[in-house]
């Protein structure tokens, strides 16, 4: 036996070395940050919203938070989210506004719908002609202050001191009874709200179906600062504008959610907010794809499984193949009664093929032993059988089922198909026919100077 040298071993370590190599590559991207955030002075960060809210309310009212904690949220503070990728618990949001604390939902392409859906808000498309827009783009609508002429009430306090808000590709928003606060004037067709606001118990819902209205490009536009700064002051002041305590918590983007509105957080609550983290994850995964540090920590393991199975592999011993001129011939291809023996001892060969050979073979015992010329039918062979081997009856109506299972055999193989034969079934033939021949050896007469007359059950 000749064996092949296992490698050496700094194998294994290049290996290793080439997977960290592509761990790292893979991990060497720049970080950036997202839309929408607060620590982001690029142009679709908010920085500039951050520093407008802190000089409208001071710099210890406004915190930028990646946890909303709500229990450390008092009915006179306001949550401010910025395109949510996940939807806000139903139980505290609704808690915290019935408490008199104030919500305000700026979202158009996140999740944040999935929760305005809950106090019957509907996303809708936005016109496709505005009246006004930036360099006559339809994207880049011009929004204005909603007033109902029929009420005679002005326009909301966050836009009272608006007259126009450039917009960015917005959406529209649909509620049967919560006031309108910004529109979108169109051409041809009805004209979209794209801001509306109510009460909700003692507090407050604001939604906005266009938060890239508060982003630093945005801004620049004089009806966007005043409006990022009436909004600020709305969730955390009273209606006639007069100073209150409360902080303006400010959340964007993917951020989690933690404790209970008041202090107290049932079981059942807790049990619910696993299950749903596990299930926005696996919404993320269907949307996005896995995280980047779990497909980093999966390329991994499959870069070590891969190693170790090549180190593995080519270190393992195998014998030499023996030529094929020299290997042996096997049995089944052999002539002759080995080979015939091969075929039908193989583990692939039906059992029919062992029944019609056992057949074949009491045909000839018989045909020897009464010297008969010709192969008889079955009828024929049974009553020459048991006149001349005197059975008994039992062993009689044994050898008749068993020629006829040897008949349907027979056909099934002419016909190209196989039929069932179970060990047991053969293994009773071979016995039935054993007997059978001993039978007519025992008692049957000396074999003729003719061949003897077949009888048959018509004779």
């Amino acid at each position: 036996m000749s064996t092949r040298e296992a490698p050496p071993p700094r194998f294994a370590a290049r290996a290793a070395s080439l997977a960290a190599f592509a761990i790292a590559l893979g991990g060497a991207g720049d970080a950036r940050a997202e839309a929408f955030d607060v620590a982001d002075g690029g142009w679709e960060g908010c920085s500039e919203l951050y520093e407008i809210a802190r000089a409208e309310l001071g710099p210890a009212r406004v915190s930028a938070v990646g946890v909303l904690n709500w229990a450390e949220v008092g009915p006179e503070d306001g949550v401010l989210a910025l395109h949510p990728e996940q939807p806000m618990d139903a139980d505290e949001t609704a808690a915290f506004m019935k408490a008199g604390g104030r919500l305000a939902i700026l979202d158009d392409y996140g999740r944040g719908e999935e929760t305005l859906a809950r106090f019957h808000i509907d996303r809708i498309p936005a016109p496709a002609h505005p009246m006004l827009a930036l360099r006559n783009k339809a994207a880049l609508a011009i929004a204005e202050p909603a007033v109902d002429a029929a009420s005679g009430h002005g326009p909301h306090p966050v836009v009272a001191h608006v007259q126009r808000i450039a917009t960015n590709h917005p959406t529209g928003l649909r509620h049967p009874n919560l006031s309108p606060v910004l529109k979108i004037r169109s051409v041809g067709e009805a004209d979209v709200v794209i801001a509306v606001a109510g009460q909700v118990g003692g507090g407050r819902l604001f939604a906005m179906s266009d938060p890239s209205t508060l982003t630093n490009q945005m801004l620049r536009y004089p009806g966007n600062r005043t409006f990022a700064a009436a909004l600020s002051r709305y969730l955390v002041d009273d209606e006639v504008g007069r100073r209150q305590r409360g902080r303006l918590f400010i959340v964007t983007n993917r951020f989690r959610e933690q404790g209970s509105f008041g202090g107290q957080t049932p079981l059942y609550k807790d049990l619910d907010a696993a299950v749903r983290a596990v299930t926005n994850a696996l919404a993320d995964a269907r949307r996005d794809g896995l995280p980047h540090p779990l497909l980093l920590a999966l390329a991994a393991l499959a870069a070590i499984g891969v190693a170790g199975w090549v180190s593995r592999s080519s270190a393992r011993p195998y014998r030499a193949p023996l030529p094929r001129y020299a290997r042996p011939t096997p049995l089944v291809a052999q002539g002759g009664l080995g080979g015939r023996l091969g075929l039908l001892a193989a583990p692939t060969s039906p059992r029919s093929l062992a029944l019609l050979e056992l057949r074949s073979a009491l045909y000839e015992a018989i045909g020897v032993r009464f010297g008969l010329s010709s192969e008889p039918t079955p009828d024929a062979l049974f009553n020459l059988v048991r006149k001349h081997g005197a059975l008994d009856e039992a062993t009689a109506s044994a050898l008749k089922g068993v020629l006829a299972s040897m008949a349907r055999a027979e056909a099934s193989l002419v016909a190209g198909r196989n039929a069932k034969v179970s060990r047991a079934d053969l293994a009773h033939a071979a016995e039935v026919v054993d007997g059978a021949l001993a039978a007519c050896q025992a008692s049957g007469p000396t074999p003729p100077s003719r061949p003897a007359r077949l009888e048959t059950d018509a004779a």
